[in-house]
């Protein structure tokens, strides 16, 4: 589809006057990598050091290459062909596969923002002492005017400095002790009982990593980036520019997994020494994690992992429904972007808004944020294999990627991701 430029080049100008913040040269790769640990990310990953102590630590190394080949992978098709991954997805497939995965994306997405927001309502509460459906309703209608009403390019800018918000699991490890040798042990060589439980939690730690949201806001974040820089072009049509921004995606990408794969760590190895080493052994929201946290590390690491979910929380929900408003608008061909105005893209604007009014409607409804969660991580984890395989079939393909098809190693990369979600779902099938 031929792009309207014109609603854009106010912005533009305005962005070449933003080069010199100091956070204009940090790309998407940061921020996906924020929103990948968002609040329900935040409670999986405390579910893990709960029941499990020490020994799901070793998700994260094996986690960190294969999500930052598949968001490389994402990034590179975006850049290169201009086009977002449900864009390139249509040229590339059948119909059936194209809105099939959009179908799901959108309902795991909506049902992962009313989880998020639920976390963030009751920690809000836990903090401030007002009720959490005021401050559930405070936070979505925040997030929904700063999305459809601030240009990207300054909204992009606050959500960057909100990624300084992970910083607060690993202050939590200063005030709690942490046997660190045998952190690096149960990390290199962990011990666990290999059955329906552990293939559970390997299932939902590798979901909440990998997962499928990231893919279609990684490839659209770098068109939308493309978009907003005078004189650029897709890769396949301008090849000038490559070395520098294939390179600026390879350090951008790579660096922002290694953020959010640390951080899942550290909230792992904080949950597994304060919770899991009290008896603590089951967690089902993030804001039931800081509680626990409380009586055990203190007021002060309970208020650091509070804020820390409120601040990926702002950074999760915008990524959730701007992904996949993304993935529908490419689909159907409408206009799409969050660079836009409202009245230039008024079907963008009305998914993300639909997505996150119903996700608040969860909250007043009989149905448990929680329930939500469990069956979006099953929709993902459903999504995400045969998702992985199309992306790594684009590309592979000359037609699509030109000369810019992906690399040997990141296509070994993402077929072992691919192998690991899809041979941990199976494990799943064994007797408990």
């Amino acid at each position: 589809m031929e792009l309207d430029a014109t609603p854009l080049k106010g912005q533009r100008t305005i962005l070449a006057r933003l080069k010199g913040h100091p956070l204009a040269r940090v790309g998407p790769g940061l921020i996906t990598g924020v929103a990948d640990d968002d609040p329900s990310g935040i409670a999986t990953y405390s579910q893990a050091g709960a029941q499990f102590g020490l020994n799901m630590l070793w998700t994260m190394p094996l986690a960190f290459p294969l999500m930052a080949a598949v968001q490389s992978m994402c990034a590179n098709l975006g850049r290169v062909t201009g086009k977002g991954l449900a864009a390139n997805i249509k040229e590339a497939f059948p119909p059936v596969v194209l809105y099939g995965v959009v179908l799901l994306l959108l309902v795991a997405n909506t049902l992962n923002i009313a989880a998020d927001v639920a976390a963030m309502g009751e920690v809000a509460q836990l903090v401030s002492g007002i009720d959490r459906h005021v401050m559930t309703v405070c936070f979505v209608l925040a997030t929904l005017l700063l999305q459809i009403f601030v240009p990207y390019h300054r909204y992009v800018i606050f959500l960057k400095w909100l990624t300084v918000s992970l910083l607060a699991y690993a202050a939590v490890l200063f005030v709690v002790h942490v046997p660190w040798r045998e952190v690096a042990l149960r990390t290199l060589w962990p011990r666990f009982d290999v059955n329906a439980d552990a293939a559970a939690m390997v299932v939902a730690v590798f979901g909440t990593t990998i997962s499928p949201y990231l893919f279609f806001w990684q490839a659209s974040e770098e068109v939308e980036d493309m978009r907003a820089h005078p004189n650029s072009a897709p890769l396949v049509d301008d090849a000038r520019e490559a070395p520098a921004e294939l390179r600026r995606i390879g350090w951008d990408t790579w660096s922002g997994m290694l953020y959010s794969n640390v951080t899942a760590w550290f909230i792992m190895l904080a949950t597994a020494v304060t919770l899991h080493a009290a008896g603590v052994t089951d967690i089902a929201t993030a804001a039931q994690a800081a509680s626990a946290l409380r009586p055990l590390a203190g007021d002060f690491a309970y208020l650091l992992f509070s804020l820390g979910i409120l601040g990926v929380g702002f950074i999760g929900v915008p990524v959730l429904a701007g992904s996949g408003a993304y993935a529908l608008t490419e689909a159907l061909g409408w206009p799409e972007g969050l660079e836009r105005k409202l009245r230039d893209a008024r079907g963008f604007y009305g998914i993300i808004a639909v997505s996150v009014l119903v996700s608040l409607g969860i909250q007043f409804s009989s149905i448990s944020p929680m329930k939500a969660l469990l069956v979006s991580a099953v929709i993902n984890g459903v999504v995400a294999v045969p998702l992985m395989v199309v992306i790594l079939l684009l590309v592979t393909r000359r037609a699509v990627m030109g000369d810019f098809i992906a690399s040997r190693p990141l296509i070994a990369l993402g077929w072992v991701a691919a192998a690991v979600i899809g041979a941990a779902a199976l494990m799943m099938l064994l007797p408990r």
